[in-house]
């Protein structure tokens, strides 16, 4: 069973649903059943300016830096600043797609400073170029 995700926020102690209608169509499928909420503060995934600056200035300017192409260069940079260990057994490398707004700015915070120190190459911050 797929349990749905309702999306909201809390005004005065009170929540306020984004879509009510939704919530009343699994209230109605759940009638005459015991339930569990879980009520967790939402994550805020990558914004769009962020995955625009990414993807058409970083990448871009580190392709024409290295000669890499920049789906490659992606996977490079995932590589070496995403790469996660588990148990010191499993080693996985993280999605960009998975990071919120603050976890891919320090991604991104990472791949400007290794740029300017390890290649010799500079990123402009996203307020420094016109691509986002």
């Amino acid at each position: 069973m797929i349990n749905p995700i309702l999306t909201g926020k809390i005004e005065s102690g009170k929540k306020i649903y984004d879509n009510p209608n939704r919530l009343l169509m699994q209230l109605s499928k759940l009638e005459g059943k015991r339930f569990e909420e879980v009520l967790r503060q939402q994550k805020t995934k990558r914004s769009e300016n962020q995955s625009r600056y990414y993807f058409g200035v970083v990448l871009d300017i580190l392709s024409k830096h290295t000669g890499y192409e920049s789906d490659e260069m992606h996977e490079i940079l995932k590589f070496k600043f995403l790469r996660k260990r588990i148990n010191n057994d499993v080693e996985y490398v993280q999605s960009t797609t998975k990071l919120n707004t603050a976890e891919m700015e320090e991604y991104l915070e990472k791949i400007r400073r290794w740029a300017a120190v390890e290649l010799y190459c500079n990123i402009p911050l996203p307020n420094e170029c016109e691509a986002t």
